[in-house]
């Protein structure tokens, strides 16, 4: 399936890198420019009738939950072991529905301007055991945001997952550098910064590079 151009996949260095909170963020800054935005989370685990993710979406974003959320279309696969999505399908007996997703995530590209949907933890997360994050991304010819901040360690999860990015040939469409929660020495943070913006401008030069402030979620 070929994305219809509307479509960006938010993924990430890992599992606390702030997925949730910087996409609900990005999603507020279209909306201020007047473009129509919608959310939706591929797979959501650890949780049972609710998308906790699209929960933070709608406070962050302030709209309160959207006739498609009661949908489902937001939220169209849902596990209740909070684990990688290709555990939770085989603890649940259930097996991820890809084409419910994709239905899902074409009717929303329809009804808005642009669709962000999040990912399960990084890009090498596998959503089942032969198909990884970073494999539907590329299927899907989905630009890339990714989030990633200035905690120490960073830099390194940042440089393996981009230099995945490029080898597949994914659009890096936006590279969020997250301050929330803040993190505690100051130098690592400036600096990581630097060192991210410089590594964009040799090796992604095209890619947006956006600083996502605290707020309260």
């Amino acid at each position: 399936m070929k994305h219809q151009g509307n479509i960006y996949f938010v993924s990430g260095i890992d599992t606390d890198a702030g997925k949730s909170y910087c996409t609900a963020w990005l999603a507020t800054q279209w909306m201020a420019e007047g473009r129509r935005v919608i959310t939706q989370k591929l797979v959501q685990t650890g949780n049972v009738g609710h998308s906790e993710d699209i929960d933070l979406h709608r406070r962050i974003m302030g709209t309160g939950y959207l006739p498609e959320d009661e949908e489902g279309l937001t939220m169209p696969e849902i596990y209740s072991y909070p684990c990688s999505p290709h555990l939770a399908a085989r603890i649940d007996k259930r097996p991820i529905d890809f084409g419910r997703i994709a239905r899902a995530t074409l009717e929303l590209a329809d009804r808005y301007d642009d669709v962000l949907v999040e990912g399960a933890g990084g890009l090498m997360v596998p959503l089942t055991e032969d198909m990884l994050t970073i494999d539907y991304v590329e299927q899907n010819h989905y630009p890339l945001v990714f989030v990633t901040s200035g905690k120490l360690g960073s830099i390194n999860h940042t440089l393996l997952s981009l230099e995945a990015v490029q080898r597949r040939g994914i659009t890096l469409h936006t590279l969020l550098y997250n301050l929330y929660p803040p993190v505690s020495d100051p130098t690592i943070l400036d600096d990581t910064r630097q060192y991210l913006q410089r590594y964009l401008q040799h090796h992604f030069p095209a890619t947006q590079f956006l600083e996502v402030p605290v707020i309260a979620p």
